[in-house]
């Protein structure tokens, strides 16, 4: 797994989730925490026994060909596990081919590719292999209770985004969302089994997520 930039980033698994084992991107030697890719969304019914580790998008071409957005952090991860639907009852055996496409085992022509877009693609957790140290799932950190370093509450982790320039934590307190960079610096304390993060963070940048949402 290639190693990050030294930075404070944090940048979301991962199984994952996200984000990234190659499912969950680390933190590397420098202060990067990547959470996984492999992710799940909301706070409600969350399915911490199955972890998100890609997506089917459109059909390609008219041999049954689908472009697959892989949540992992090298996309050839994918050939390693069994791939299911959510339930874990749909199985799905691919091959991955150049330029983000894939064929999948029983579908040969472009109406029944049509048929997986938007697909979701799930691992059972138990195959994966433990996290390491400073790395995480994005499904471990959604509904985390947030704190600050005097121990006021914050609110909850709703949300965990990472679009490729480094992960931000959405926490929903008495203020409204806000969008929290997920670096060492910014949360210092990730503590899963008591279900809490601690934010350190100054004022000035901390992002309103309705003024993110504006911006975007």
């Amino acid at each position: 797994m290639a190693e990050g930039p030294a930075s404070d980033d944090r940048r979301a698994p991962a199984p994952q989730a996200t984000g990234t084992g190659g499912l969950n991107r680390k933190r590397t030697a420098s202060d990067d925490r990547r959470a996984p890719a492999p992710q799940a969304t909301g706070t409600g019914g969350l399915n911490r026994k199955r972890i998100l580790v890609a997506e089917f998008g459109r059909a390609h071409g008219v041999r049954g060909l689908v472009r697959l957005h892989a949540y992992t952090e090298d996309p050839r991860d994918l050939a390693r596990y069994a791939l299911t639907d959510e339930a874990g009852v749909q199985r799905f055996a691919i091959t991955l081919l150049p330029d983000g496409l894939a064929r999948v085992e029983g579908v040969a022509g472009r109406d029944a590719a049509q048929r997986l877009t938007g697909t979701k693609l799930y691992v059972d957790r138990a195959s994966l292999p433990p996290p390491a140290e400073e790395e995480f799932l994005l499904v471990d950190l959604q509904g985390l209770a947030a704190f600050d370093a005097a121990g006021a509450s914050l609110g909850q982790v709703v949300a965990v985004e990472d679009h490729g320039a480094g992960a931000y934590l959405t926490l929903a307190g008495p203020a409204g969302e806000k969008l929290v960079p997920f670096t060492r610096r910014c949360v210092p304390v990730v503590d899963i089994a008591a279900g809490r993060i601690v934010v350190e963070l100054p004022a000035e940048v901390i992002v309103p997520a309705s003024a993110e949402g504006a911006a975007a």
